[in-house]
């Protein structure tokens, strides 16, 4: 558990430092809800909510202030228009892709110093953790066109 508690640390620290590197004000529980959506594709609020593991009005402020900052958006759904669901725009999809390049140079940079024979074991190891764990890998996440938001701004006053 020690292990895994400092590697763990130790992740949140380089997920951090890819994060101030952006050079925008993306705090670590936006960034996860940016994956979310990402890896999942569009959630009403409640179901946003339980993935991040938030109540739900804790949720829709933090939706509130990525909304006005354009990376992501509110729409009625499709299939009942009483229902809003929230979902990644272009712009927060590009920051998303930006915060991982940089993670994946961090990281680099960290697994430089090991072995090939060490960094397949932490690889392997890390790959059955985030299964276990219900993360979805990076290459099975949707690439669907975005949700084309008319006035992002006018959907944050609903």
């Amino acid at each position: 558990m020690d292990a895994v508690l400092a590697g763990s640390r130790a992740m949140v620290a380089l997920a951090a430092r890819s994060l101030s590197g952006l050079g925008e004000d993306i705090t670590i529980a936006q960034y996860r809800t940016l994956v979310v959506l990402a890896s999942r594709g569009p959630q009403k609020i409640a179901d946003l909510a339980g993935q991040l593991d938030v109540t739900p009005p804790t949720a829709g402020r933090m939706c509130d202030r990525l909304v006005r900052r354009g990376l992501v958006a509110r729409h009625r759904a499709r299939d009942d228009r009483r229902v809003m669901r929230i979902s990644l725009t272009a712009d927060g999809r590009r920051v998303l892709d930006e915060v991982t390049r940089q993670r994946r140079a961090v990281i680099g940079s960290v697994l430089a110093g090991l072995s090939p024979q060490r960094q397949a074991g932490i690889a392997h190891a890390l790959r059955d953790f985030a299964a276990a764990a219900g993360e979805i890998p990076d290459s099975e996440w949707p690439r669907e066109p975005f949700e084309a938001i008319e006035s992002p701004a006018a959907e944050a006053s609903e």
